[in-house]
């Protein structure tokens, strides 16, 4: 049985149907549109059940050859890097969908870009072809420019062509990194396994500009300073929904497509392990700082987004299996926190109709569902012991601390700027003196409790109970981290 082929293309018929139905049936859409996430989701997290953690080579691979003169193929197959993003991308478009009740206009539409979406998101962490990743790398442009040019805020239609032009320009590099190693395998293959040998066999100067080619391309989605500009727009004036999976898997392709192509240029990496390190404090020092100064909660999380991920890239930098693991770690750590400071920012933004932060107060006494689980996701962004974000960014630490010594104290810097502006977000929304037009502020309704949950349990469970996570990646980052030769 085909499981990767059966979860991928679960969205897409979804995506289908939805669009065949009349659009005056939204509850029928919703439903049909939330039963096809929900058999993506349970399909892929049956996959576990399936997946040896022991086994450090792809599993569950699939491939038919679609042209054997030019060595194209739809190859599918997951391991210890992929199957943690397949499980996470489900469980956020799930929760996405869940907290899209308000849609009433367009809502065909609507649900068949956001399904749309998830399929190209699933098939980015699935391929094992150059070709097919491409694909599914550009294929994610096109619902996510109609997502937030036709639900988005005021300069929805400049976040919408700002997000196009810089991944499309991004995607140039991919493209050309592809090709130039592509003409060099000996078997004219884009499989990935044979682009990785044929890599690997490039001189170190050769090796250093294609993967500053790629650090262009996949920089651009993470985003590395300074190729961040797009993130803060999009974020702001995207649906919140939609936010959720913007930074909580779309910033993870770009970091995932990174850990792809490093081990298949060991000595370009090793010799740009530097610039990289630079790159990734800078991202985590700026977008903390910038995260500190802003008055938007939504602009608040898009910057915090810049500085966690910078994490990743610095884990990525040392290079060794420890900060690997943390680079992993914190991919799925962000995505819990940024998923759940979105949902709930939005909701809070549905009610009040605004995002300052002066305009809140005192709502730990009108709203305590709200606090529990806003608090929790600060609280999970700033690294407190007992959630998963201490946890990976412990690894990412001692991994860059083994490497760059007492350079970390920098990142810890980073780490200090996030607790100052989670702390004080926390105060001016849930402490000091009742404002009394929130007085009657809803709290979480039931669907929106259900939304919630599952992203709180699994930033209290995965830093309580962590082993499960990084048993399923230790295996194969102890493989990737063999690859690279020390500088």
């Amino acid at each position: 049985m085909r499981m990767l082929s059966l979860i991928l293309w679960a969205p897409f018929f979804g995506a289908v149907l939805v669009a065949l139905l009349p659009a005056a049936q939204q509850r029928f859409i919703r439903g049909l549109a939330l039963f096809h996430a929900g058999l993506a989701l349970v399909l892929s997290w049956s996959l576990l059940a399936h997946y040896d953690p022991d086994v450090a080579t792809l599993q569950l691979m699939e491939q038919v050859v679609w042209s054997s003169t030019i060595g194209v193929s739809y190859a599918l197959g997951i391991d210890g890097l992929s199957l943690p993003m397949v499980l996470l991308t489900t469980l956020l478009v799930a929760v996405a969908l869940l907290a899209s009740d308000r849609i009433k206009t367009g809502a065909k539409g609507y649900y068949s870009w956001m399904l749309v979406l998830e399929f190209a998101m699933l098939g980015v962490f699935m391929a094992q072809d150059w070709t097919l990743f491409f694909m599914f790398w550009e294929l994610t442009l096109i619902p996510l420019f109609f997502l937030i040019d036709l639900w988005g805020g005021e300069k929805r239609h400049v976040a919408s062509l700002n997000f196009v032009l810089y991944t499309m320009g991004g995607a140039i590099f991919i493209l050309i990194g592809i090709i130039v190693v592509y003409r060099l395998t000996p078997s004219q293959s884009f499989a990935m396994a044979a682009i990785a040998q044929a890599a690997t066999a490039l001189p170190r100067e050769e090796q250093m500009w294609l993967l500053l080619a790629f650090l262009v391309g996949f920089g651009v989605k993470i985003p590395i300073f300074p190729l961040h500009g797009w993130l803060p727009l999009a974020h702001v004036e995207a649906p919140s929904p939609v936010s959720i999976l913007l930074s909580g898997v779309l910033l993870k392709m770009g970091a995932y497509g990174l850990l792809r192509v490093a081990p298949m240029l060991p000595e370009g990496a090793a010799a740009l392990q530097a610039l990289l390190a630079g790159i990734a404090l800078a991202s985590i020092l700026y977008g903390g700082l910038l995260a500190w100064r802003q008055t938007d909660l939504k602009a608040m999380i898009a910057y915090s987004s810049v500085s966690h991920m910078g994490v990743v890239l610095l884990g990525i930098s040392a290079l060794n299996e420890t900060g690997l693991l943390g680079a992993g770690l914190q991919m799925v750590a962000h995505g819990l926190i940024a998923g759940a400071l979105f949902l709930l920012i939005g909701l809070l933004y549905e009610r009040t109709h605004t995002r300052r932060i002066a305009d809140y107060g005192a709502l730990a006494r009108v709203t305590p569902g709200f606090t529990l689980f806003i608090t929790l996701a600060l609280l999970a962004g700033m690294g407190m012991p007992g959630l998963i974000g201490f946890v990976a960014e412990l690894h990412v630490l001692i991994g860059g601390f083994e490497r760059w010594g007492w350079l970390m104290l920098l990142a810890s810097l980073g780490v200090l700027v996030s607790a100052a502006y989670a702390v004080r977000t926390i105060g001016q929304l849930f402490a000091g003196p009742p404002r009394p037009e929130l007085a009657e502020l809803q709290d979480l309704r039931p669907s929106e409790w259900l939304a919630a949950l599952p992203l709180a349990a699994g930033l209290l469970i995965l830093g309580l109970h962590p082993a499960p996570v990084i048993a399923l990646m230790n295996v194969t980052v102890a493989h990737l981290s063999a690859l690279f030769i020390p500088n």
